[in-house]
């Protein structure tokens, strides 16, 4: 969205015309509210919510999977702030998997977007799968942000290589438009479950090849370096006879 609106406000600079926060909603739908907090919102803050999402994805991701910070089970077990070789704790796996970020500085992050939560006997236990900012808006604007920008670059891609089925990125979606509210909200816990379980699988084999979750073997494999991932999104709107559309229907993958 912070991509929208400066990209409106520039065209609005080029045509001659007032670039005020009413004109800026006006040019991209959102409310004015929503476009004065994306235009206070700067590039070194956007920069700096992607480094704590970042960090945060890697430290869950760690816990899940890391065999020293699982239980009997193989869940994600609370940690003591400091642990030991045999038995490492929170400190350690901040360490291993957020780089030079301090450990009370993770802590307080987890804990500020509900993540994590220190009980009364100072373990640290995971409270979720994924890493979901709450506490900052800023720093959700940045990611959501984000998430719109690879998007379109996936679509502007597709169209450049259109024709060339290999070089195309995987583009879909499932839709029909005659559906009852309960359906609805039954599928959207259906799409939130499934979706959540397939990205947890694809974070756990991404993870075993980033070099900075395996830094030792992998950096002598292959030079260079990229960033790939699958986004995943839901929807759902009402239909009226303003909003459907003659095509619309079933349309599937």
């Amino acid at each position: 969205r912070k991509v929208y609106v400066d990209a409106a406000e520039a065209a609005l600079y080029k045509a001659g015309e007032k670039t005020t926060t009413s004109r800026i909603a006006i040019a991209t739908g959102l409310t004015r509210k929503e476009v004065a907090q994306l235009r206070q919102l700067s590039d070194s803050d956007q920069l700096l919510g992607e480094m704590r999402y970042n960090r945060g994805v890697r430290v869950i991701s760690g816990w899940r999977r890391d065999a020293d910070f699982l239980d009997e089970n193989g869940m994600p077990r609370s940690l003591p702030i400091q642990g030991d070789d045999a038995r490492p704790g929170f400190e350690q796996l901040v360490s291993r998997y957020s780089g030079d970020m301090p450990c009370r500085a993770m802590l307080n992050e987890l804990l500020q977007n509900g993540l994590v939560d220190q009980q009364a006997d100072g373990l640290v236990a995971l409270l979720s799968n994924a890493y979901i900012p709450q506490a900052r808006e800023e720093e959700q604007l940045a990611i959501l942000g984000t998430d719109v920008r690879l998007l379109l670059e996936s679509i502007s891609h597709n169209l450049d290589v259109a024709g060339t089925l290999p070089e195309r990125r995987f583009q879909r979606k499932v839709c029909y438009d005659n559906l009852p509210p309960a359906v609805v909200s039954t599928f959207r816990e259906l799409a939130n479950s499934e979706c959540m379980d397939l990205l947890l699988r694809l974070n756990t084999w991404l993870a075993t090849h980033d070099r900075d979750s395996n830094p030792a073997p992998l950096q002598v494999i292959e030079p260079g370096r990229l960033r790939a991932g699958v986004g995943i999104y839901y929807f759902e709107e009402p239909v009226g006879s303003q909003t459907r559309r003659p095509e619309d229907g079933a349309d599937n993958v």
